[in-house]
């Protein structure tokens, strides 16, 4: 957001007569020249209190009252009230100044607990309700009681626009200079946007103190300074406990297969160009992708951020969680707003099924997880900047239908357990990152061995051969790989159930991520006889939250019974069953049902 904007916002507030403004930050400084732009455009004085110092006339503030001078004023600051430094007291002389007046409480927040004060601020708000100014608060936290808060608006004070961060490298070069620390800028007009580029996300003062250390440390700014900047950015990110920040520049992923979804994403980029705002079209959303565990979705977000040279930023949802009643909103919302401050940039979200509670958990948190997931799905529809979410799932039972209907993705994809060809580029990409050279090795039996193994179960085996090889003093080769390979049980066969029922509902409803086309919807026909050898057609999808069962006339109450039989169908057919039931395979897609008194 532009300086500009905010200024205009500020004020507006003011004007259309909201007596109290809110406005949670760490950027107390920035804050005050905000005001100080805004009640200069509307000719009328700022003041500010802290404990320390009271009630004062912010510096350089236009417009300033005639002094009350039976009031004492401290002779130290001529523009300081003395005995305002108590909460109470500032507040009451605020409403025997009688002037139309913007007021900078900081730190405010802690004594509106106080039943006195609030009832105080109560009085001041019935008062500036007519046009007489408004009473801003401010803190890196703030809690507004019940009583107040009907009074109350929040603004939210964006992190630095890009206006503001050219300004702030213009005045360090200028503050430099002028003691006598000369400071040569090399930098063409790309260059200098890219500087700035790299300082978004920042606050003002820590985008300050980078540039004069960029600057100090060779006595001058230029291209080579943006990977310094960019690597500073990364540790206050991380420092700042929410997001963790990856440059553009460190990010070395590579991707085998997947051809379809990079067909998908070469299609997407389009959408960050001029010519697509031209067009008036809005940015990707993001892609929501599915699959077994190990087949390469995390490593599917690196690769979307190195392919688009975008810098990536992953969100863990539990940094966001705090024992503090607010607290967890209100990091989200930081969080949120810095990656939409760092815009254009790929957000990743790991396994987002356990992120936010969206399995449907809230009943023991008393419904934070419900509104934080409800918080996410509104920001993900609504978000304007150019944040393209990359989110991954590893348990469809865990995700509710919120989240993958039509518009909420641009696309979702299924990542499928590696087939021949796609075994085979992992195990040379594998093999290559560890100094090896791939055609020292049987590629084809090495690929077949492999069937079933996911990715990261691929690599993890080249890893422990690898040791197996050093501690052995030998070179790796095929036997040793092979039998490295073999002793590994891979999860498609240790966790067969979940897979399987993963991988059949992920084909039949999802787009298949190699090929980049949907696969058809595959349906069942069941068919069932009573005792009284009545013969239904129940036919229902692969994916067992969508299925229903009849009994010939009307659908069947218990509908999570018939999930339970319709499960026990597809992992039991051809087996005798515990139900009274006989199963019988006709053929593939059919299964007939007798009740056991008629067999």
């Amino acid at each position: 957001m532009s300086l500009a904007t905010s200024v205009y916002e500020i004020k507006t507030l003011i004007q259309s007569f909201h007596p109290i403004i809110a406005i949670e930050t760490v950027e107390e400084e920035r804050v005050e020249n905000l005001l100080k732009s805004a009640t200069g455009e509307m000719k009328i004085p700022l003041f500010e209190w802290t404990v320390s110092r009271g009630l004062y006339l912010s510096p350089g503030s236009k417009f300033a009252p005639q002094m009350d001078m039976s009031a004492p004023v401290n002779a130290k600051q001529a523009t300081t009230y003395d005995g305002t430094q108590k909460p109470l007291d500032a507040l009451r002389y605020i409403e025997k100044l009688n002037r139309k007046a913007v007021f900078l409480l900081k730190d405010f927040g802690y004594y509106l607990k106080d039943d006195e004060i609030s009832r105080q601020v109560r009085e001041l708000a019935r008062i500036f309700r007519h046009n007489r100014g408004a009473l801003v608060l401010t803190a890196s936290s703030l809690e507004i009681p019940s009583a107040i808060a009907h009074e109350t608006v929040y603004y939210d004070l964006k992190l630095p626009g890009r206006d503001e961060l050219y300004k702030v490298v213009s005045e360090v070069v200028r503050s430099l200079n002028q003691r006598s620390q000369r400071v040569q800028v090399q930098l063409q007009d790309q260059e200098l946007k890219q500087l700035v580029q790299a300082l978004s996300g920042m606050t003002l003062t820590q985008a300050r103190q980078v540039v004069a250390y960029a600057a100090l440390d060779d006595g001058k700014l230029t291209a080579d300074d943006i990977d310094s900047i960019l690597h500073r950015k990364a540790q206050v990110i991380q420092e700042d406990g929410l997001l963790e920040y990856f440059p553009a520049s460190e990010n070395q992923a590579n991707l085998g297969g997947f051809v379809g979804l990079k067909q998908w994403l070469k299609r997407a980029r389009v959408g960050f160009s001029a010519e697509a705002r031209e067009l008036r079209l809005p940015p990707p959303k993001g892609i929501l992708i599915v699959g077994v565990q190990g087949c390469g979705k995390s490593l599917a977000a690196k690769t979307i951020a190195r392919e688009w040279r975008l810098p990536l930023i992953k969100l863990e949802a539990g940094r966001l969680y705090d024992k503090y009643v607010g607290e967890s909103e209100r990091n989200f919302r930081r969080a949120m707003t810095l990656a939409e401050s760092m815009a254009p940039t790929v957000l990743w979200i790991d396994e987002i099924e356990k992120s936010f509670g969206a399995s449907g958990g809230g009943g023991s948190d008393g419904g934070l997880s419900r509104r934080m997931f409800g918080a996410f799905l509104t920001w993900l529809q609504e978000k304007s900047e150019e944040v393209f979410v990359v989110a991954t799932a590893n348990d469809l039972s865990q995700i509710p239908p919120e989240l993958l209907r039509k518009g909420r993705f641009d696309e979702i994809f299924f990542v499928d357990l590696p087939d021949e060809q796609d075994r085979a580029a992992i195990l040379t990409i594998h093999l290559r990152s560890h100094q090896q050279a791939p055609d020292k090795f049987d590629l084809n039996r090495l690929v077949q061995v492999t069937q079933g193994y996911s990715g990261a179960e691929i690599e993890q085996a080249i890893v422990s051969a690898l040791y197996r090889a050093l501690s052995l003093r030998q070179r790796l080769d095929t036997d040793l790989l092979v039998t490295e390979i073999e002793s590994t049980v891979p999860l498609s066969v240790s966790r067969a159930a979940d897979v399987d029922a993963l991988r059949e509902a992920g084909k039949n409803n999802f787009v298949d991520a190699k090929t980049g086309q949907p696969q058809p919807r595959q349906y069942r026909s069941i068919i069932l006889w009573s005792p009284e050898q009545a013969q239904y057609l129940v036919q229902f999808p692969s994916f067992p939250e969508q299925c229903y069962w009849f009994d010939g006339t009307e659908q069947h109450q218990a509908e999570q019974n018939a999930k339970t039989l319709l499960a026990m169908l597809l992992k039991q057919k051809g087996t005798a069953s515990p139900h009274p039931h006989a199963i019988q395979v006709e053929h593939q897609n059919s299964l007939h049902i007798r009740s056991a008194q008629n067999n």
